[in-house]
């Protein structure tokens, strides 16, 4: 294995865990945000004010993108599989 081919798959590794990352973060923290700005416009100082609508609303990008997650890993997965025989030769 040359360390092109590992700089190259770990690359790729690292995209993809990016990109399924923020695909379920940046929701949640843009709804974290609104719900700040609410809570410091009407003066509610609840900490766990903030914690459901985050909780929602990571589930429901945890559904909307399990598919594309699951594909992208599937991809992936197979990627590694075809690069097999140059890996280890």
């Amino acid at each position: 294995m040359t360390p092109e081919m590992f700089v190259e798959l770990f690359r790729d590794a690292l995209w993809m865990v990016l990109i399924m990352v923020c695909a379920i973060i940046i929701p949640s923290l843009l709804i974290g945000l609104i719900v700040a700005i609410f809570q410091a416009a009407t003066s509610i100082n609840e900490q766990t004010l903030s914690f459901l609508p985050r909780l929602i609303v990571t589930l429901l990008a945890l559904m909307m993108f399990a598919h594309m997650m699951t594909q992208m890993m599937m991809e992936f997965f197979f990627d590694i599989i075809e690069r097999m025989p140059q890996v280890l030769f």
